[in-house]
């Protein structure tokens, strides 16, 4: 099964943040490592990861509320198998 990491796709101060793995990491973590994704938007990827099971594509992100087509085009997330 692919791993689905999250990555920040836009550099801060020419560092690139650490790699979320959004079938296991908490929404804490998903939200403290990735810009412009706050804390409910990572809920809602927590909650809709325990509901329905892990994430196997970046695509898959947009069934989850709040998160759309829009973010998912601005690059905040990455596959990375």
């Amino acid at each position: 099964m692919k791993k689905i990491l999250l990555l920040m796709a836009v550099f801060s101060f020419n560092a690139m943040a650490t790699p979320v793995n959004i079938n296991k990491a908490d929404a804490k973590t998903i939200s403290d490592s990735l810009t412009n994704i706050g804390i409910k938007k990572a809920e809602a990827i927590v909650k809709y990861r325990t509901e329905k099971g892990a994430f196997k594509t970046v695509e898959d992100l947009t069934n989850v509320a709040g998160i759309g087509e829009k973010t998912k085009q601005k690059g905040y997330f990455a596959a990375i198998s």
